[in-house]
């Protein structure tokens, strides 16, 4: 079953509702449990647009002002809550995202894709320098997720451990690829080779 259209599609919007559930909030708040809840990790979050996200929600009805906080000489804090309009729209669209599987664009794909534009040779020593970054990655990643793991419910890291299995799969891929490349046992190596050395496209590859 295909998701819904939303109204609103920007992920931060999401966050946003998921972190107001939890209590009503003013936006440097919301920004500020974002952060501690490690949310800039996980989605593109761009704090400086916070402010129009949540007047977009609030426009759609999913967000409502609550409160408005006056200390001393400091400008007022208007505080926002989520709706019951909110609440189901959070619920219906993390049930999507979490059930209905969704083409994605990431850029190393496109790479992949456009792979024969180069050489072989280079296409092997840029792979290794991914090769190597990406071992850095998954070490770094395992050292955090044991560190965090002593103070927070599993629940809270199931994000990171999808993050470090991913860099993992993709480091088990690209070393493969790279042998196979190197090795020149993956079919049409021998012909992309020909192709940089002479420029002259061979037959199979038209």
């Amino acid at each position: 079953m295909p998701a819904r259209r939303r109204k609103l599609s920007n992920p931060l919007a999401l966050t946003v509702l998921t972190t107001l559930w939890q209590k009503p909030m003013h936006p440097y708040e919301i920004a500020q449990t974002m952060r501690q809840q490690g949310k800039d990790a996980s989605t593109k979050i761009n704090y400086g647009s916070l402010y129009t996200v949540v007047q977009n929600l609030q426009k759609h009805g999913f967000v409502e002002v609550t409160d408005v906080e006056r200390q001393g000489n400091r400008p007022e804090r208007t505080v926002y809550g989520i709706t019951e309009a909110g609440r189901e729209e959070m619920t219906e669209w993390l049930s999507d995202l979490v059930a209905v599987p969704v083409k994605e664009f990431p850029i190393f794909e496109t790479a992949l894709s456009l792979l024969g534009a180069l050489p072989p040779d280079d296409v092997v020593r840029l792979l290794k320098e991914r090769l190597d970054a990406l071992e850095v990655q998954v070490a770094g990643g395992r050292g955090v997720l044991d560190k965090f793991r002593e103070t927070l419910p599993r629940l809270f890291l199931v994000e990171s451990e999808y993050q470090l299995h991913m860099a993992e799969a993709q480091a088990e891929w690209v070393r493969g690829l790279l042998e196979e490349i190197r090795t020149e046992s993956l079919p049409g190596v021998a012909q992309w080779r020909r192709l940089h050395e002479t420029g002259e496209w061979p037959p199979d590859f038209t």
